[in-house]
């Protein structure tokens, strides 16, 4: 038995039998059923007394079969892959096979060399000659497949489900059953909801999504839940089965980046990978239209500060896709902007591409941009952003934000940009730290400047839209990629507040809707975002820990830090919001500021800067913006 194995296991462990080799099976099937249909009509005795005449008889009718084979190309496939296609082919080809037997019979009738008698049966044998043909050379197939399957089976190969019973279910489970070597093994599938539900599909049984779903899982020893991305969204919102097959150790599997699969092109297994955590935050599936940011942007020069950065660089990613006619790079970091050149180079190699190493606080350099290229579109991402960082460099952050996005929001209009973009953050509503206020005070400006177009107070064409939206994963500096580090390292896990909440999105969603609203806006909008469901960074630690499988990784609050809140809003108190065509998107409403108060306001801030005094920079900031109301901060007393 063991030496059965090993031959069989070495057999299969082949990529693919000689095509000859599946050819004369295919004709030894059909000498086989000849001697047997001949043994069906006349009996035993009559084998053996025509035994090599039949044989004869036999050897010509499979050579006669195997012509149509070779039309019909029936053995030119892997047998293990075989498909409905190839099992047609067989069909086809023993049917012509047969008929062409027929016809032979019916010319020996017709010259009168036999009897009515014999020709009948002969009719007959044909027949059986036929079906049993087809009907061996199908589970001889089928044979080959299962034990193929069976044998490349091993230890490292994980009991599975599929989560999702439409296309992309499918796809994964084809994708599976053909990987080689085997990862997973498909048990069975789940149907999400009752829409299209089977109770059997590609031989297994379906198992409906509701209360009973643990137990099957349990009761099948399932190691592994392979979700499709077609179903991600809805997935990630059963938090509490989530939260079972992680206590349970099921590992949950998705397809790699789950946005750039459409569930129905062919899928590789090796793009199937363990789930993060990113991928199981509970979020809605976000729509843009493309086709139009597409038109927008199409054959348009584009310019995009801050490219190097996460959200940036994301940013160069989308716009490129779109073929403008030129795109200006702008960052003042050399290796992350090298990075983003060679990307542009490997991917984007079509689009005139300009990589400048600069920083847009250098007025002089910023105008020569502007100047030898007048983009027609500006997408501001430049910006310091780390919170504790800008608490004890106050003076970095008004030179850098604000005088920044001055000097690029003077010079699109001085230069004829149609649409500036500036992207800000929710930690401008109702600021506790510098790094908020700061950007607070950019809104500001942009839409007074926008304003003052619109009055005729100031001369230009260019409709200035800003977009506010929370943390993004994946960024520079985010939660995640540090829990990630502090497990590896064994922990601990250090969360500044067991209460503290925050809002994320993917960057790819955030860009999307960034190209969105700067679709949409006319000019002096501030386009909020709908960032779902806020997510208690404690409970993200712990689900963090759990798929990671580690021990013994305790979590350890290190209180607040300088400027931080435990909850980050969307709009202001005084602020409230409505509703645009897009259901993820909503316009602000704030208090408006004359522009030349806008300007008067950022000169006195400016000059307070180059004094290098965190009191009296931020002192200034406070009396611009009056909510700022630090928090954990030594400039609370400045609130007092």
């Amino acid at each position: 038995m063991k030496f059965f194995e090993k031959v069989s296991r070495w057999y299969f462990s082949k990529n693919a039998l000689p095509y000859w080799c599946i050819l004369a099976m295919d004709c030894a099937i059909v000498f086989f059923t000849c001697l047997v249909s001949y043994y069906i009509l006349n009996g035993g005795d009559a084998v053996a007394n025509h035994f090599w005449r039949l044989c004869a008889d036999s050897l010509l009718t499979a050579l006669v079969f195997a012509v149509f084979f070779k039309i019909f190309h029936t053995y030119s496939g892997v047998v293990r892959y075989s498909s409905f296609v190839d099992l047609w082919r067989i069909g086809v080809a023993c049917l012509c096979g047969t008929l062409t037997m027929v016809f032979c019979v019916i010319v020996i009738r017709i010259s009168g060399v036999s009897s009515v008698h014999f020709i009948l049966r002969s009719f007959v044998g044909m027949f059986l000659v036929g079906v049993m043909s087809a009907m061996l050379m199908v589970v001889a197939r089928v044979v080959v497949k299962t034990l193929y399957d069976v044998f490349r089976i091993n230890e490292n190969s994980k009991t599975a489900f599929v989560y999702g019973i439409k296309t992309g279910g499918i796809g994964i489970a084809k994708a599976i059953r053909n990987a080689d070597p085997v990862k997973f093994v498909l048990k069975g599938f789940i149907a999400p909801d009752d829409s299209g539900y089977v109770d059997w599909l590609m031989g297994v049984k379906v198992y409906k999504d509701d209360d009973k779903l643990i137990d099957a899982i349990v009761k099948n020893r399932i190691q592994a839940i392979i979700v499709s991305p077609l179903q991600a969204s809805h997935f990630t919102q059963r938090e509490e089965l989530v939260n079972e097959l992680i206590a349970k150790g099921v590992h949950i599997e998705v397809v790699g980046e789950t946005e750039e699969w459409d569930g129905k092109s062919d899928l590789k297994a090796e793009t199937i990978r363990p789930v993060k955590i990113e991928d199981l935050l509970p979020r809605d599936t976000i729509e843009v239209d493309m086709e139009k940011i597409g038109a927008l942007l199409s054959d348009k020069v584009v310019l995009i500060t801050g490219a190097a950065g996460s959200i940036g660089s994301e940013m160069v990613r989308q716009v490129a896709s779109y073929k403008p006619k030129k795109l200006i790079l702008v960052d003042q970091a050399e290796t992350p902007m090298h990075d983003v050149r060679l990307m542009m180079a490997r991917k984007y190699a079509y689009v005139d591409c300009d990589t400048i190493v600069t920083s847009i606080t250098n007025a002089e350099r910023m105008e020569a941009i502007f100047r030898n290229n007048t983009p027609d579109y500006v997408f501001h991402a430049a910006a310091y952003k780390h919170v504790p960082m800008m608490e004890d460099n106050p003076s970095e952050a008004i030179q850098n934000n604000v005088r920044g996005t001055r000097i690029i929001a003077d010079l699109a209009v001085k230069y004829g940009t149609k649409k500036f973009v500036m992207i800000s953050t929710d930690k401008a509503v109702n600021p506790t730290n510098v790094m908020g206020c700061s950007k607070r005070i950019c809104e500001i400006y942009c839409q007074s400047l926008n304003q003052a177009i619109v009055e005729g107070k100031v001369q230009g064409v260019t409709q200035f839209v800003t977009t506010r939206f929370g943390n993004v994963l994946g960024s520079n500096g985010s939660v995640i990629p540090i829990f990630r580090e502090q497990i590896a390292k064994g922990g601990p896990i250090t969360v500044t507040h067991p209460d503290i909440i925050r809002f994320f999105m993917l960057i790819s969603e955030a860009c999307k809707l960034v190209l969105e609203a700067g679709t949409m806006g006319n000019g002096g909008e501030i386009f909020v975002f709908d960032m779902g469901k806020p997510v208690k960074i404690v409970d993200l630690a712990r689900r963090m820990i759990k798929l990671s499988g580690a021990k013994n990784i305790e979590i350890q609050f290190t209180g607040l830090r300088d400027g931080e809140k435990l909850y980050e809003e969307v709009l202001s108190d005084k602020e409230n919001s409505v509703p645009t065509i897009h259901p993820k998107i909503m316009v602000a409403k704030v208090r408006e500021y004359d522009y030349a108060d806008a300007c008067a306001n950022e000169d006195r801030l400016l000059e307070a800067s180059y004094s290098f005094d965190d009191m009296a920079v931020v002192k200034v900031m406070k009396e611009i913006v009056p909510e700022f109301r630090s928090q954990v901060s030594k400039y609370q007393v400045l609130d007092k």
